[in-house]
Parts: C-alpha cells; sequence; structure tokens
C-alpha cells in the first residue's frame, strides 16, 4: 500500500437508484487532509477502485450526513461481482493525481 492507496471492508447502502459504501472516517480524513484542497466540484475527489476483479475511475464525494466521504458503486460492479445491497465487500481506492 503507498500513501495514496487504503484497503477496508464496507456494506453497500442504497439511496434511490444509486448503491454506495461509505469510506471508512479515518480514511476520509486523510483524503481530505492529503486531497481536499485540490477537490472538483461539489468537493468531490477523484479515485480508482477495485473491487473482486473489478477496478473502476470515480469520485468520491463528502457527505455531511455520514461524515465522511461516499463512493458510488456502478451496477456493472455490482452485477460482475455480485455484491447487493448490505453485502460487505473489500475494496482497495487509490487517489487518482494528475
Amino acid at each position: 500500500m503507498d500513501d495514496e492507496t487504503w484497503t477496508f471492508e464496507r456494506a453497500l447502502w442504497r439511496d434511490g437508484a444509486w448503491h454506495f459504501v461509505t469510506v471508512p472516517e479515518d480514511v476520509s480524513d486523510e483524503v481530505e487532509e492529503r486531497f481536499g484542497a485540490t477537490a472538483a466540484g461539489f468537493g468531490s475527489v477523484r479515485v480508482e477502485v477495485t473491487i473482486g476483479g473489478s477496478t473502476w475511475r470515480t469520485s468520491v464525494f463528502p457527505s455531511k450526513q455520514h461524515r465522511a466521504y461516499v463512493l458510488p458503486v456502478k451496477k456493472a460492479v455490482r452485477t460482475a461481482e455480485d455484491v447487493h445491497e448490505g453485502d460487505v465487500a473489500s475494496l482497495t481506492l487509490r487517489v487518482v493525481t494528475g
């Protein structure tokens, strides 16, 4: 693991048609501290995420409700990895810089 990569396990949750994972608070704090100043619209930070054999690029978004970043998990990944709302997934998150 390098300075910009974290691995953790979290449960998927749903809000309407979207599925998310809440990034652990300690990871969110570190991402905010190290990369928040370069955040894009809505405070988003570009990341590359791996769940199982699926890797994709997206953004994490700060959530006041969750007091952490939230990560959208697209349908193609949920289908490929057979993960559903409430399932715990092992994720690797890497901040994309440059």
